[in-house]
């Protein structure tokens, strides 16, 4: 009979393959709900967003669903509606937002919550940054299908006012997650989002397309930041380990 020399180190071979296929099993296993969360939150919304950016650049006239929603709209316009629009955009413009975030950020820093006052300036200001850098990146003019009462004199894709709002919502439940206020939370965002969004369409400062991908981009960029920062780990104060 033969021998094989070889035997032992076959064996070695597949106990290491084993153990590598039980560990990677473990893995995925044990954090499928974060992996979810990046697959329907990042992943998802990213790819719907490049989908969108390819389109535009290739057809600079944009979707042919944009022009209609804004004339159906603006035949609903009316002085009193004139009046809630432009009052419901100044309240949901990033230029309000982000200073009303910053305050947040103090009270946080005051009861010394860093986790979720690093979560809230990342998301925040990072959220305000991409999409200016997009806006100048895509050179996406605004509609002009009437005179609008309010305007603007930046680029349109993706809209600042959606993702300044989607973003604020996002940050405020998160922040209430763990207490009495979530509910409320979740109601205000279900209903300041959108309200924000119509303004931009009823002023006729926006397509739809820019209101579609700037709550793409959001969500992909507060869902990204919480996976990372992970604001709820530690709802006490970090020791001095962790700082």
């Amino acid at each position: 009979m033969i021998e094989n020399n070889n035997l032992p180190e076959i064996e070695k071979q597949k106990f290491n393959f084993d153990n590598g296929i039980k560990f990677i099993t473990k893995l995925l296993t044990n954090n499928w709900r974060p992996l979810l969360l990046l697959a329907l939150g990042v992943y998802i919304p990213l790819q719907i967003f490049e989908l969108m950016a390819v389109k535009l650049l290739q057809y600079e006239t944009g979707f042919p669903f944009d022009v209609p929603i804004l004339l159906s709209i603006h035949e609903t316009a009316n002085p009193q509606l004139n009046v809630f629009a432009v009052t419901l955009a100044k309240i949901g413009s990033p230029k309000t937002l982000v200073p009303v975030l910053l305050l947040i950020n103090l009270l946080l820093v005051f009861s010394k919550r860093w986790r979720l006052s690093a979560y809230l300036l990342t998301a925040g200001l990072g959220s305000a940054t991409i999409n200016h850098a997009a806006k100048i990146f895509f050179h996406r003019v605004r509609p002009h299908l009437w005179e609008s009462i309010y305007h603007e004199g930046s680029f349109a894709f993706p809209s600042g006012h959606s993702m300044a709002s989607f973003t604020f919502a996002a940050i405020l439940i998160v922040l209430a997650w763990h207490t009495r206020w979530r509910l409320l939370a979740f109601i205000f965002g279900a209903a300041f989002v959108p309200g924000v969004a119509w303004t931009r369409l009823y002023l006729g400062v926006h397509f739809p397309s820019d209101i579609i991908a700037g709550w793409l981009v959001a969500t992909a960029w507060v869902v990204g930041v919480y996976a990372i920062i992970q604001p709820h780990k530690s709802q006490t104060i970090l020791t001095n380990q962790e700082v």
